[in-house]
């Protein structure tokens, strides 16, 4: 049986913090009520000029999207399900491709880039409102 060292291997290391990251993230999601509006971080740009970005009502959305109020996370934030949708796919990914990386260790190299290309991809349809939104903006 093949033993593996974590500190040896950064690519599992990486994946641990997202996984981490991203519970994290749902876990704030689901602690902090869009019924109470009691979450502890504000939109900085909203409070320097009065009016939202085009991520305000995320934190929002990703609570609604928790509780299955699918139809009010959207006015909240027209964007929230595509963002979380990559929060929650990123993080089976990171589980998936951490157990084939342990079982398949010579094909790590082309799952490393396979992993790189998908992330980047879902990450560029789920997001790409937003860069577009920074780029008017500029």
């Amino acid at each position: 049986m093949l033993r593996i060292r974590l500190r040896d291997e950064p690519y599992l290391i990486i994946n641990i913090f997202f996984a981490g990251v991203i519970v994290l993230i749902l876990a704030y999601s689901g602690i902090f009520s869009p019924d109470t509006n009691n979450y502890p971080v504000v939109c900085i740009h909203e409070k320097l000029t009065g009016e939202p970005c085009f991520s305000c009502g995320l934190s929002h959305s990703f609570s609604l999207i928790l509780r299955g109020r699918i139809d009010e996370a959207y006015q909240w934030n027209k964007n929230g399900m595509r963002v979380f949708i990559f929060f929650v796919s990123q993080f089976f990914m990171r589980i998936l491709f951490s157990r084939f990386y342990i079982k398949n260790p010579d094909s790590r190299r082309q799952l490393i880039l396979l992993d790189i290309t998908g992330s980047i991809l879902i990450f560029l349809i789920a997001f790409m409102p937003f860069i577009v939104s920074i780029f008017k903006w500029l």
